[in-house]
């Protein structure tokens, strides 16, 4: 990107039976504009009695964005949404003062019949004066999303502003996440295009910058201003992430992030005293970890 980019490799971690790759945060980069986790789900074959079940947890100060590659999820959450998301749609729920949720395989895909997962967990901060808003949940299918074609690349608006366009997803900050596929070489414009710092995460093939070439796997950070020219190579795949950075630090806390360290302390004594609201129906319960306790 610059001699002043950042190329962050993901480092692998499992959730159960499934493997994701963290990419942020990040000790040397904490956020990427307003995003502030990024998690890359698989991709990863599903195999009978190994599925993706993340049971009820909580969440303050930000919004979720599920966005699926291969493979369907469904999201249930305690203001009572039961989502099915498929490729290419989005799953945008906004945490606010308080929520609760579950993303599990659909029950029809447990049937033995073997399939690939594949997607992005993504968390974005809300802005301060939207910490303790009301959490509400939206669904983008993904013929609702703007999507073009440009000298054999195609492009997909998920989220935010870029490239003269909106996509439809109710954002609360400036922001961007933009889906690049090319057939052929692509040289890329991201100067005009789009505003803030960016991340550009490889999902298949590789990209040249600055006289590097990096492959699938890596991300890298810049802000836009900083940024080289950028060649995707034919049949690469990425995401370009990012946007103006808040003013204020964020403090994140297991699934709590916060300007305030006090919230947070108070959404852990809420959480282990069962004071959160429930996703209807659903017993299950993530206790706080005692390591992440450690930490605080």
């Amino acid at each position: 990107m610059s001699n002043q980019g950042l190329i962050i490799e993901e480092r692998s971690r499992d959730i159960g039976d499934f493997l994701v790759g963290r990419l942020i945060p990040f000790r040397k980069k904490r956020m990427v504009g307003p995003f502030i986790f990024i998690d890359h789900m698989g991709p990863a074959r599903i195999k009978k009695g190994q599925y993706m079940d993340v049971d009820q947890h909580p969440h303050i100060g930000l919004s979720t964005l599920t966005y699926m590659l291969e493979g369907e999820l469904v999201h249930q959450d305690s203001i009572g949404t039961n989502q099915r998301i498929s490729p290419g749609s989005v799953n945008w729920m906004v945490a606010g003062k308080g929520v609760t949720h579950t993303e599990r395989t659909p029950y029809d895909l447990r049937e033995g019949t073997e399939f690939i997962a594949h997607g992005y967990q993504i968390w974005v901060a809300l802005p301060k004066a939207l910490e303790d808003i009301e959490p509400e949940f939206h669904h983008v299918h993904v013929e609702d999303l703007p999507s073009w074609n440009h000298k054999g690349a195609h492009f997909r608006l998920i989220a935010g502003k870029g490239y003269g366009r909106t996509s439809p997803l109710p954002v609360h900050s400036d922001l961007f996440m933009v889906e690049i596929k090319t057939e052929e070489q692509y040289e890329l414009k991201i100067k005009g295009e789009l505003q803030g710092e960016i991340g550009i995460c490889i999902v298949k093939g590789a990209i040249e910058a600055c006289d590097d070439r990096i492959e699938h796997g890596n991300m890298l950070v810049s802000k836009i201003e900083d940024s080289c020219y950028i060649t995707l190579e034919p049949h690469t795949h990425v995401l370009l992430f990012g946007g103006e950075p808040f003013a204020e630090e964020r403090h994140i806390f297991w699934n709590f992030v916060s300007t305030s360290k006090e919230k947070i302390e108070t959404a852990k004594k809420r959480w282990q005293n069962r004071e959160f609201p429930v996703v209807p129906g659903d017993k299950t319960y993530i206790p706080l970890p005692i390591d992440t306790m450690k930490r605080s």
